[in-house]
Formats: C-alpha cells, structure tokens, sequence
C-alpha cells in the first residue's frame, strides 16, 4: 500500500513537471519578422497552419504565382500542412506568401514556447526561422 501510494505521487510530480503546452504545438505563433501570426491545430493526423494576423491590415496574397489568388486575403490562408515525424517534429509544406512558394519543410518544437521551421528548395538550400508562442 505504501509503495503504491509512493508510485502515485511520483507519477503526480513527474506530470507536473513539464507543461502540457510543451507536448502540444497547438496555439498561436508569432513569425520571426513579428507581422504574422499564424494558429497552429490538429487537422486530422496533421498540423496545420493558418495566418490569422498581418501587421499590414488586409494584405493580399499578390505574390502567389495563381491569378486567381493574388486578391484573397492573407488573413485565412492556410500556409503550414505538416505530418508528425517524430517527438516534438513535423515535416511537410511551408506556403510562403512574401514570394508565392510552397517550400518542403519542417517545423521542431523547441519548448513550450518556440520553435523553429525550416524550409527547403531542392532539400539543398535551406533557411529556418524561430516563431514564439503569442497569446
């Protein structure tokens, strides 16, 4: 009985010890620049990502290489799909609006509050950036 309540409390401490929010990368995230904001959710077995917020109030998708969508609204584009690739990783595609590209990629939570997306041309030249949790 007393090793079994021991065991209870250690399993207690042990969950306390690492936020729920450092296993989850759902939540809002600011860009490296700070003029995007992009909510990050569970679509399926996926992640997604989706701008929710510009600096520049009612920017337009203009560089996106389809005519059709160069006058939609930023706010409301989906730009991240990703699949779990391991703890705390995913790897799939990256919309990047300032050049109209979907870039193979990554995204690695570092903590509970940033993580670091890289993209890829070719999987040869690569550039990464860290977003941080926002409210």
């Amino acid at each position: 009985m007393k090793f079994k309540l021991m065991l209870a409390a250690a399993a207690m401490f042990a969950s306390l010890a690492v936020p729920a929010s450092a296993q989850d990368v759902s939540g809002n995230w600011l860009t490296a620049s700070g003029e995007t904001r992009v909510r990050i959710a569970p679509c399926g077995a996926n992640v997604c990502g989706t701008i929710v917020w510009t600096k520049n109030a009612g920017a337009k998708d203009e560089n996106n290489p389809n005519a059709a969508l160069k006058s939609r609204n930023l706010v409301g584009v989906n730009m991240i799909s990703m699949k779990p690739d391991g703890n705390r990783k995913w790897s799939g595609t990256l919309y990047n609006p300032q050049d109209g590209r979907t870039y193979s990629g990554s995204l690695t939570q570092n903590d509970a509050n940033s993580l670091s997306l890289s993209g890829c041309v070719a999987g040869i030249f690569c550039r990464s950036q860290t977003w941080t949790r926002v409210n």
